[in-house]
């Protein structure tokens, strides 16, 4: 599996992957809302804005297939740091997918956009996510509250 930028040509498929996940996902993470899904197309198109600013970064995990496996984004880039968030389909979970994507994305990070450290936050009952970013050598941080949720904070160096 590789990961490739978001681009114009995804739109359908991103929105058939969220589609197909949102049980999935609504599981350990909020639900996005039915707004989300109604009105996805401009969604897309402000995805690409933001990356076109360079502020965010958006990639999928694509099998050889061209089958979507996952979502691996750098967000809130500033002063050589992003924000790290990623989902994984149910089809693929449980079988190295995120902690790949999350690999791929660190490299590009670091040697496409030249960041020096990444950011990542998870829900203190997510084992799993907690698991893939310690096995890319992200560092807990400790607890914190994100919109007044509990989190667990992490971060890795990328300069090391």
């Amino acid at each position: 599996m590789r990961l490739s930028p978001l681009t114009a040509g995804h739109r359908d498929a991103v929105l058939a992957f969220e589609t197909a996940n949102r049980a999935y996902f609504a599981a350990s993470v909020p639900d996005r809302g039915d707004g989300f899904f109604a009105g996805y197309p401009a969604r897309h198109a402000a995805l690409l804005a933001m990356q076109a600013a360079g502020t965010d970064r958006f990639h999928l995990l694509v099998t050889d297939a061209g089958e979507i496996a996952g979502r691996f984004n750098l967000t809130s880039i500033a002063g050589g740091e992003a924000e790290v968030g990623y989902r994984v389909a149910e089809a693929f979970a449980g079988r190295g997918a995120a902690t790949d994507g999350v690999r791929q994305l660190c490299e590009l990070a670091r040697s496409a956009y030249g960041l020096r450290r990444l950011r990542a936050d998870t829900s203190p009952d997510n084992h799993a996510s907690r698991a893939v970013l310690l096995r890319n050598d992200f560092t807990f941080l400790g607890e914190s509250t994100v919109d007044g949720v509990p989190t667990h904070r992490f971060a890795r160096n990328l300069t090391s």
